[in-house]
């Protein structure tokens, strides 16, 4: 039997001229497992393990792959892992938050930015990444009015060191306001907060990009009975337009084959 894969079904990531996968492989757990909210704990897997998952991801049609400084080891880790493969796959990091000693800081000056993409780029062993996202520390539209990080990355972006940039907010008010001069909002959506729909409808409107981040309720979601929480969860974000890829950060090759499989007949039928 042939397994459903997603290599037919990549769509275009808003205007920027990339090509993703509808679903993305999050990386928190190859490198950091301290202060996650996940229903379960987990080990983080050798570098054996994750070179298989990603080979697994690689696979399943998966091209998009999403990390950032606040994931612990994940960026250094995933340079080695993609050796040669830079071509394939298009990266999404951040910058602003930093995770020190089971801390979060965060900087969105200008100085701090920069440092944080030439580290980035040094960590994961590429001249461009494709995409940098702000992690938000949840106060979206003062870092936006107010501090040097969007200017920088748009500066960054003409200097041919990013593709593109937007923002991981935390308010409707935020992804919308970061969408009028950005690539790529990343929301939360999900069974559970639907709060940032309206960021959603206006990149569809704009040609703008969506990754929803939380995408199964980081595992929390309940249903009734008899109703897949995982299938209910794909059905509502692609029943959207305006929703290029939903990142899930699972690293049980179990629970990756079964996504990819619910995405793909989601989006088939």
């Amino acid at each position: 039997m042939t397994l459903p894969t997603l290599h037919d079904l990549h769509r275009p990531l808003g205007s920027t001229g990339l090509h993703v996968s509808p679903l993305g492989l999050g990386t928190v757990k190859l490198g950091r497992d301290q202060g996650v909210k996940y229903p379960n704990g987990f080990t983080i897997p050798d570098d054996e393990q994750a070179r298989l998952l990603l080979a697994q991801a690689r696979e399943l049609g998966i091209n998009l792959i999403d990390t950032a400084p606040a994931y612990g080891r994940s960026e250094e880790r995933l340079g080695p892992l993609l050796r040669g493969q830079r071509d394939h796959w298009v990266i999404v990091s951040k910058v602003g938050e930093e995770f020190d000693n089971g801390q979060s800081h965060f900087d969105f000056s200008a100085a701090h930015t920069r440092l944080s993409i030439e580290r980035s780029l040094k960590r994961l062993e590429t001249e461009h990444i494709d995409l940098v996202l702000v992690h938000s520390d949840g106060n979206d539209l003062h870092i936006l009015e107010h501090e040097e990080v969007y200017q920088t990355l748009e500066a960054l972006k003409q200097e041919g060191k990013i593709a593109g940039f937007g923002f991981s907010g935390k308010t409707a008010a935020g992804g919308l306001k970061a969408l009028e001069r950005g690539d790529c909002a990343m929301v939360t959506y999900n069974l559970n907060e639907q709060a940032e729909r309206p960021v959603i409808d206006y990149a569809a409107d704009h040609g703008k990009a969506i990754l929803v981040k939380k995408a199964l309720a980081s595992g929390h979601v309940c249903l009734s009975p008899g109703v897949d929480p995982v299938r209910a969860s794909f059905e509502l974000l692609f029943a959207h337009p305006g929703v290029s890829s939903a990142i899930v950060g699972t690293i049980n090759p179990v629970h990756l084959a079964h996504n990819v499989a619910i995405v793909a007949e989601v989006l088939s039928s």
